[in-house]
């Protein structure tokens, strides 16, 4: 088996993703698919480390990436290619009579695709899609594509956490986590910091805290001052995960209504600490937290029903007990990274027998 994957050392939820999959196949999948073999971009250290008794090839660039794999056969029978983008390296890699599995993660996938991508799509023997959202979005783009075999693999993320985890603090706070790219300005910031003199007024003294840092953090930075709310938005740049965690566990709730979101691993890290999810009514978000299981789901572009939804999960009481037991079992039961491991593994099997 060959496996093409992004840099492991890059920061976002596909390499995330991609880091604990190859780990999944280099220590679960058996005989029935040979060596197993990797190309990857990125610093080499911790991938040797991660990539245990797989074969690595690592190298620091996409070019080299291109230039190592082309120059030799590759003697596989199923090539699995972690991101839409890196399809084309099938042009060049010597992968004769392998099956080829893509995992389309969502917004890369919802988007025109040049001629070449579409010839090599046409090759593809099945896709995997990490929610059914995902896949619907990206059939109803490009149609030909739909009777080509599908499976929705379902992602996960860490461990139970056995332990008590702390009350939230007395403060009201919101949670808002994820990078600050003018690229993802579909996540719900902006929507989010517009509805809060409205969360204000029904929740008093609630504070909306920002995680993340890039680009579009300036923008956000001069929203919140245009809506008088400099004072309850708090702006924390990029943390550390256990810094994250720390966040989270202070918060009453993760807040990201987005627009256009394959699946979104920062609710997992949300519900695992029992706390509830806002998420939007058009995209991914609901397929993972099923509001009101977890939390709610609303309409991102309708401020004062946004508003209304932040208010309730900021509010204590039995409502938010309810919400925040339920949060821990459904990831629990879905999406540790145990069960993720054993959709991916169920996946790979049914691709070796075709």
């Amino acid at each position: 088996m060959l496996g093409l994957f992004p840099s492991f050392e890059s920061i976002g939820g596909v390499q995330a993703s991609g880091r604990l999959a190859w780990r999944s196949i280099v220590d679960r999948t058996n005989a029935e698919f040979g060596e197993r073999y990797l190309i990857s971009y990125g610093h080499t250290d911790n991938g040797t480390l991660l990539l245990g008794h797989g074969q690595p090839l690592l190298v620091s660039s996409r070019l080299g990436a291109v230039a190592a794999g082309a120059r030799r056969r590759w003697p596989v029978r199923v090539v699995l290619v972690w991101h839409l983008d890196l399809l084309k390296y099938l042009l060049v890699l010597r992968v004769s009579g392998a099956r080829t599995v893509v995992f389309l993660h969502g917004i890369e996938a919802w988007r025109p695709l040049s001629l070449p991508t579409r010839v090599l799509l046409r090759r593809v023997h099945a896709f995997w899609t990490n929610s059914d959202h995902t896949w619907q979005r990206f059939v109803a783009l490009h149609p030909e594509f739909r009777s080509t075999r599908h499976r929705t693999v379902h992602l996960g993320f860490g461990e139970v956490v056995r332990m008590e985890i702390p009350a939230p603090a007395t403060m009201p706070i919101a949670v808002m986590i994820s990078r600050l790219d003018q690229r993802e300005d579909y996540k719900g910031h902006r929507e989010v910091i517009t509805a809060w003199p409205l969360v204000g007024e029904r929740v008093p003294g609630a504070e909306l805290w920002i995680v993340g840092d890039g680009n579009l953090r300036t923008d956000l930075e001069t929203t919140a001052r245009d809506c008088g709310v400099s004072g309850q938005v708090r702006f924390l740049g990029a943390l550390s995960d256990d810094a994250k965690e720390e966040m989270l566990i202070r918060s009453r709730c993760l807040l990201m209504p987005s627009q256009a979101e394959g699946f979104g691993l920062v609710y997992l890290e949300a519900m695992r600490l029992g706390r509830p999810c806002l998420v939007s009514t058009i995209d991914a978000g609901r397929e993972v937290v099923d509001p009101p299981e977890a939390g709610l789901a609303v309409d991102p572009t309708n401020t004062r029903g946004l508003a209304d939804a932040v208010a309730r999960l900021l509010s204590c009481g039995e409502e938010w007990q309810a919400w925040s037991h339920r949060a821990r079992r459904r990831y629990g039961d879905h999406f540790t990274a145990a069960r993720f491991e054993e959709r991916l593994v169920t996946a790979l099997s049914g691709i070796a027998t075709l």
